[in-house]
């Protein structure tokens, strides 16, 4: 007789939250299994010296998970990673092989 494995499915719930009329992220929220790849994109307006990527847990503070300057193309913070492309005025967040640790609301802001 075959034994079968028990397995767990856990949905992460990303989402990303507009801070004003300057920034445009997308997409707007992810459902996504754990262990997949996730990217998020934030395009922005003005010129800017740096730009960070934020995080908030349910009913929490902002925290800060990475800050990339103007002159700096890619940033990695474990398994996160973050660019910048300063001629098309956006910025990727990655998140790869994520966990259900990742469930947030996430954030891009100027600076």
């Amino acid at each position: 007789m075959e034994k079968l494995l028990g397995m767990s499915l856990v949905i992460l719930w990303l989402q990303l939250a507009r801070v004003n009329s300057q920034v445009e992220q997308n997409p707007e929220s992810l459902h996504i299994q754990e262990g997949e790849n996730v990217t998020m994109t934030c395009s922005y307006k003005t010129a800017i010296d740096n730009l960070q990527w934020y995080r908030q847990d349910s009913g929490r503070g902002l925290v800060l998970q990475i800050l990339i300057r103007s002159n700096e193309k890619e940033k990695p913070n474990g398994r996160l990673r973050a660019t910048l492309d300063t001629s098309t005025k956006s910025s990727f967040l990655f998140i790869t092989a994520s966990q259900a640790a990742d469930t947030a609301t996430y954030f891009c802001a100027l600076d």
